[in-house]
């Protein structure tokens, strides 16, 4: 694997770990308010600002990963420059969303 191909692993794998970090932390605060325990105002407010995983954007970065994937899978059986260029496009798009 190389450098570029690791540091893209690691991007990939941090957001990972962050995401399910706020999936927790809300999971936690969604219960304790169900169980009646006080809940500090702003954890309940941070909650209430996340966006759920089915949320449009969520559904949207999803969709730009796959046709990323998609075309870097298939960059070498079809070497087009407009492929390349769409790829590039929609990575820094994506990138540019996080």
């Amino acid at each position: 694997m190389t450098g570029g191909k690791k540091e893209e692993l690691i991007k990939t794998i941090s957001k990972s770990v962050k995401e399910l970090h706020r999936d927790i932390d809300m999971h936690y605060c969604l219960i304790a308010s169900a169980l009646k325990e006080k809940v500090a105002h702003d954890d309940l407010e941070r909650v209430m600002n996340l966006s759920p995983p089915y949320s449009r954007e969520a559904v949207l970065k999803r969709a730009l990963k796959e046709a990323i994937d998609v075309l870097e899978e298939s960059r070498k059986a079809f070497k087009s420059k407009r492929l390349e260029v769409l790829r590039k496009r929609l990575t820094q798009v994506l990138m540019d969303m996080e």
